[in-house]
């Protein structure tokens, strides 16, 4: 399941999208959307194993983030988001509050 993409922007730096399991112990069960950004692929998916996630990989660019996301990620201080899937217009959270189960 787990399935994401990238986008460069003209900046060189890149906004990677995760579509991951949800951590266990959370409470809630389902697929969330983790929004990243970064100087590139390889330290976005570092930020995201220095935070326990250490089974995340990104393989190929099949679910690249939308124009949405990357506007949403860009505009948050931290640049780590997410949101449970199904999109059922939820906000984007910050990452602590997945990672805390809130």
């Amino acid at each position: 399941m787990p399935a994401g993409g990238f986008t460069r922007l003209p900046n060189g730096s890149v906004v990677v999208a995760l579509t991951l399991p949800r951590p266990a112990g959370n409470g809630e069960a389902g697929p969330v959307r983790v929004l990243v950004h970064a100087a590139n692929r390889a330290r976005a998916l570092t930020r995201l194993r220095n935070l326990g996630m250490r089974a995340v990989y990104l393989r190929g660019n099949t679910e690249p983030p939308t124009p949405d996301e990357v506007t949403a990620v860009l505009h948050h201080p931290d640049g780590l988001l997410w949101r449970a899937l199904p999109d059922r217009g939820d906000l984007w959270r910050p990452i602590r509050a997945l990672l805390r189960g809130a």
